[in-house]
């Protein structure tokens, strides 16, 4: 039997794709409809819902808007894909509607029916790919053959991924493959130019990690110096600027405000959960470094006995192998410190939800690296401690969403120094949805 071309499989994928998107915005016009109809009717003008085929134009905006975006050419992940959709509904909304204003079509049109079809789309768009990719790529058939060049940690590193983030649609195989993805950082100059050089005899597609793996270049400006035929990638670290900063702040600020009423009725159902388990106050302070190294109390809710230090000597008297644990991960494997409600809590990270009050008097953030203790800092290193503790800490951050109870203390160090320097509002975002799971299903996501 005779291979079918990959070309073959990616023109049928970006057909299935395309047909799934323009099925999705049209049950999004559906449900829009239906709102429209059944919802809104007593507070809005009369609405004529038996022309809905007139409205399909709009679905050709949105398609063409997602092709600009090459979201069926190039294989993201999830979130890349969803910013992407996010991204192409966002300049599609403001094409409509300026060709809306522009010309006397403003009358013929429901502006509120439009909003409420784009909000149902940004919902529905993404899901219904998650779900039609997690099909598709069951099959070999779509998937693309992808050879991974690299040695040691980073193969080790990039292989996990490609097997267990099924969303790219990619399979490993180093002998017959579609493309190349090649780490800089595993070979020298010389290496890695004569590897770029023998792969693109083979395979038209190569994917190149730079050195500089720690900085995130998705969105790093190049300057182009032509006379010379060079070009510079401008680094900043972004939560340093203060345009960001502000950014950061109202867009914090308004998240706070919208999750007021529930964690007001979470705390007194929490408070109330600490106070029958367990002897002792509901809420625990203790000093954190804050911005520019200044130290503050932070709050969170008691989770330990009140005579923790003596069930900890105990504890540590009979199993000694702690204490090295602890040199590692600054936390112990079976703490018996712990309550039963305070285990629950720190599962789910909810023994961290009165820190909303150190938002509140300005000492911390929603989202930023986690507050270090005060016997940290020495370990924390001064190269790190100058970006780290420039800003303020966060309730939640990249640490608690990427697998935290099996990173070390220097891979915290790392991921709270890459959240600085790479900030963006997309990645705030992603951290906030990652910690809703992380609460809900008290697991610690990738």
């Amino acid at each position: 039997m005779n291979k079918i071309p990959s070309n073959t499989a990616s023109y049928i994928l970006f057909i299935i794709l395309l047909s799934i998107d323009a099925t999705t915005l049209i049950a999004s016009l559906e449900v829009a409809l239906f709102v429209r109809s059944n919802y809104l009717l007593q507070y809005l003008p009369n609405f004529n819902y038996n022309n809905l085929d007139k409205y399909y134009w709009l679905i050709m905006i949105v398609l063409f808007m997602l092709i600009l975006e090459k979201i069926y050419f190039i294989r993201n992940d999830f979130w890349e894909d969803m910013k992407k959709i996010f991204k192409a509904l966002f300049f599609s909304f403001l094409t409509i509607f300026t060709m809306l204003t522009l010309t006397k079509m403003s009358e013929e049109f429901s502006r509120i029916f439009i909003v409420v079809f784009f909000l149902v789309a940004s919902f529905l768009l993404p899901f219904s790919k998650r779900l039609i990719k997690k099909i598709l790529f069951k099959y070999d058939f779509f998937k693309l053959k992808i050879n991974i060049v690299a040695k040691d940690k980073q193969k080790i590193i990039l292989s996990k991924e490609i097997k267990n983030n099924w969303y790219f649609g990619y399979k490993e195989d180093s002998k017959d493959y579609d493309l190349a993805l090649i780490a800089s950082r595993s070979f020298d100059k010389a290496e890695l130019e004569q590897l770029i050089q023998s792969y693109s005899k083979k395979t038209k597609d190569i994917y190149v990690i730079p050195y500089m793996d720690h900085l995130d270049l998705s969105h790093a400006s190049i300057a182009e110096y032509s006379n010379i035929r060079l070009s510079a990638i401008h680094i900043e670290n972004k939560l340093l600027n203060y345009k960001n900063i502000f950014i950061k702040y109202i867009f914090e600020k308004i998240i706070v405000i919208l999750i007021f009423p529930f964690a007001l009725f979470l705390h007194i159902f929490i408070s109330l959960l600490i106070k029958l388990d367990s002897m002792g106050e509901v809420i625990f302070k203790q000093k954190r470094l804050g911005k520019d190294s200044k130290v503050f109390s932070c709050y969170k809710y008691r989770s330990m006995y009140k005579n923790s230090d003596i069930l900890l000597k105990e504890y540590l008297k009979n199993h000694p192998e702690e204490v090295d644990y602890y040199a590692l991960y600054h936390k112990y494997k079976n703490d018996p410190r712990i309550t039963r409600v305070g285990n629950f809590l720190r599962k789910t990270s909810l023994d961290e939800f009165p820190q909303f009050y150190n938002i509140l008097q300005g000492k911390m953030s929603l989202i930023g690296p986690r507050p270090y203790m005060l016997n940290e800092k020495d370990k924390i290193g001064k190269s790190h401690e100058e970006i780290i503790l420039k800003v303020k800490p966060g309730i939640t951050g990249l640490w608690q969403v990427s697998g935290r109870n099996n990173l070390t203390f220097n891979e915290r160090v790392e991921l709270d120094k890459w959240y600085i320097q790479n900030w963006s509002l997309w990645a705030d975002f992603v951290i906030l949805i990652k910690t809703i799971k992380v609460v809900l299903f008290k697991v610690g996501v990738k």
